[in-house]
């Protein structure tokens, strides 16, 4: 009985034993695993498709990254949600191919998976590991980054350039689903920043910083909100992408005259600098005196003026001993023939004047307020009226009331010459309405100035009479005296011998 219960227990396998059987149970479980796969295959398109490749694309991803793919042409609907990481991935891989844009069957199934990857994106179940990172990338640098072709619009005339119609280019439906895919990307908060940036890296930033020089304002736009939430993601890369903004500007300013894309660069940098931390880096300060104030040179300024301004505004906010280097800048690169620009000028002065301290105001008065006193008396009504609409300024009428015995010299014999010869009337009744600002201000001091000014015209006048007459004398001493035609001359009869 005993041994019968013995015999049933089992025995402890010896090891050679135990590894051959091992073999032939892995051997039997891959004949069976295999003849489930093939009935399996044999018996169902879909489980085809879903047949998992192991596929390393060695240009997409390292090599220490497996990554399995999927079907790219699968709905994200029709597969598991375990696959759908990896449909993802193919779905990537698949997209970084560029077709020609008139074969638009591929383009068109091209597109449709890219709406469908920025759809799976922004439901939030696209997990951004190291291997959907770097096809992301590969994708945008495939389908975005190009050479733009020489420009053919001409900036010379300055301003013109505003009233030009836009350039759309006609791969935008295509392009915008990547550039939708890629904002998704950098905004999305599970993205590792310290992950992301050996794919995001120096050179893929460069490469987009190239793009703001597209004719397209849409795709412009685009790029203006992924770098500003780069440069707030990816806090390693913000000087980087301060000192390429700044060689940008560089190019522009001493070399070409010719870049789409300086407003929304100046766009960025207004909320940058708003983050600025106090007291501002020389960095910072070098930034606007190297950068920003240079940009008041070019002829196409009126593109970016507004966002310029914007700029140079939030630095004196930060730090108000700037005005007073801003208005010497202003005052090196003021246009002498080109009114609309002197508009721009005149109207950027008065918010920085709005803002100056009396200290800053100080060192800069005398200079400012003889540029002004030319301005009242342009020959242009436009820039005469707004050089007049400044003392409308309270801030500014404080100013020069605080330093009247310095500024009201300078203004009065600018406002006496408008009285006396400017062609336009309403320049007239402004410079009337000025002077009788000036009058309340400090009347003994006005009178003064217009007796001063009265005897300087007295001299002037004397001075020109006499260049007058100078030049007169030396125009006749020079003028060859007339040689007269009838000259007679004596003639004396030569003595000769007569032989008789």
């Amino acid at each position: 009985m005993l041994k019968q219960i013995l015999s049933k227990l089992p025995r402890k396998l010896q090891k050679s034993e135990t590894v051959d059987s091992a073999t032939n149970d892995s051997g039997n479980n891959s004949s069976r695993l295999g003849h489930v796969f093939q009935c399996t295959n044999v018996g169902s398109a879909f489980s085809s498709k879903l047949n998992v490749v192991k596929r390393v694309s060695s240009a997409v991803f390292p090599a220490s990254i497996a990554a399995e793919a999927v079907d790219p042409h699968l709905s994200f609907k029709d597969v598991p949600n375990p696959q759908k990481q990896n449909l993802f991935v193919s779905k990537l891989n698949y997209c970084c191919e560029v077709f020609d844009l008139n074969n638009m069957e591929k383009q068109d199934l091209k597109r449709q998976m890219l709406i469908d990857i920025v759809d799976f994106v922004t439901s939030g179940s696209a997990k951004f590991n190291e291997t959907t990172i770097s096809a992301v990338c590969k994708l945008c640098a495939a389908n975005l980054f190009r050479v733009f072709p020489p420009k053919s619009r001409s900036t010379s005339s300055g301003g013109e350039t505003e009233d030009e119609e836009p350039i759309f280019d006609p791969a935008w439906s295509h392009m915008q689903n990547v550039y939708d895919l890629l904002v998704q990307f950098v905004s999305n908060n599970s993205l590792d920043a310290k992950v992301a940036k050996k794919y995001l890296d120096h050179s893929f930033i460069s490469r987009l910083l190239d793009l703001f020089d597209s004719d397209d304002p849409r795709e412009r736009d685009c790029l203006k909100t992924i770098l500003h939430r780069v440069y707030g993601k990816f806090m390693i890369h913000r000087l980087f992408i301060r000192k390429a903004i700044s060689n940008v500007i560089y190019h522009f300013v001493f070399e070409t005259e010719r870049h789409n894309g300086i407003a929304e660069l100046l766009e960025i940098f207004g909320s940058v600098i708003t983050g600025f931390a106090l007291p501002l880096k020389e960095e910072h300060k070098t930034f606007l005196w190297r950068v920003l104030i240079p940009l008041h040179k070019p002829k196409s300024v009126g593109i970016y003026h507004q966002q310029l301004t914007y700029c140079i505004v939030q630095f004196i906010d930060k730090d108000p001993k700037l005005a007073s280097t801003v208005i010497r800048g202003l005052l090196r690169y003021w246009p002498l023939t080109n009114s609309q620009k002197e508009l721009m000028f005149l109207s950027e002065t008065e918010e920085i004047l709005e803002m100056i301290s009396m200290v800053e105001f100080q060192k800069i008065m005398v200079s400012l307020f003889r540029r002004i006193g030319y301005c009242l008396n342009s020959s242009h009504y436009q820039v005469a009226e707004k050089a007049h609409l400044l003392w409308n300024n309270e801030h500014i009428i404080n100013l020069v009331a605080h330093n009247r015995q310095a500024i009201i010299p300078i203004i009065i014999p600018a406002l006496e010459r408008n009285t006396q010869k400017h062609w336009s009337n309403a320049v007239l009744n402004l410079t009337l309405n000025v002077k009788k600002l000036v009058l309340e201000m400090d009347e003994e001091l006005v009178l003064a100035c217009e007796l001063d000014s009265k005897e300087e015209q007295s001299r002037s006048i004397a001075a020109s009479e006499k260049r007058r007459l100078t030049w007169e004398r030396l125009e006749n001493a020079a003028t060859p005296q007339p040689v007269s035609t009838n000259i007679s001359f004596l003639v004396e009869p030569a003595a000769c011998a007569v032989a008789g």
